[in-house]
């Protein structure tokens, strides 16, 4: 990590922290939201292209899952419902990432183990998450969702096969982030889950880029 990386990632944390203030119960100041949720994530961005990387390829691809992901952020974030165009960005964000972790190359081993994690989650958490958008009035989402599921599934596998620290947290972070965003929207809305998404979800960006200077 360069001097640079440190300042830009203390800068993220800063607006990433008032990010969740704004999106808090009793609090929902949208105006803020709208300048601190991309903000954040373009912070990221210049994280991830001043830092010194051990592979140039996995920067330059996860450099890209960050502007995809902050396409997802705004889509997301908008009054009009763009769930589907802010899960199809973040769909293709996880593409990249398992791109990047891929050129970097992961051990199988660990990849088995990741692989294992996953069945065990998809299997519990995520078998009613499908069942709840089956059943209720999202039922059209179910291919959608179940493919989202699958992908961001292969990215933590890679992640973890990486055997790198920091990707390993970013990943299940990122996982756990999608996860609440799907309980809440599916399952059973909660007050608290919208800073508990958001700070699940920068917190597993942020861990991600570091994951580049090992």
């Amino acid at each position: 990590m360069t001097a640079t990386s440190w300042a830009l990632l203390a800068v993220a944390g800063v607006l990433a922290a008032g990010d969740w203030i704004a999106v808090a119960p009793g609090v929902r100041a949208r105006g803020v939201e709208y300048v601190l949720k991309p903000a954040t994530m373009l912070v990221l961005i210049g994280v991830a292209l001043t830092l010194t990387p051990e592979h140039h390829a996995q920067r330059g691809l996860f450099a890209a899952a960050l502007v995809l992901s902050l396409a997802g952020d705004v889509f997301l974030m908008l009054p009009a419902d763009a769930f589907v165009a802010g899960l199809a960005s973040f769909l293709l964000a996880h593409v990249v990432y398992i791109a990047g972790f891929a050129v970097a190359g992961v051990s199988s081993g660990w990849s088995a183990l990741g692989a294992l994690i996953v069945i065990l989650a998809g299997a519990t958490v995520g078998r009613k998450i499908v069942d709840a958008v089956r059943s209720g009035e999202h039922a059209r989402m179910v291919v959608p969702v179940a493919s989202y599921m699958t992908v961001i599934s292969a990215m933590v596998v890679l992640a973890i096969g990486s055997a790198e620290a920091f990707a390993v947290a970013g990943a299940l972070l990122f996982y756990c982030s999608d996860t609440l965003i799907a309980w809440d929207r599916f399952v059973s809305p909660k007050r608290w889950a919208r800073p508990a998404i958001m700070a699940t979800y920068h917190l597993a960006q942020a861990a991600l880029v570091v994951s580049l200077a090992r």
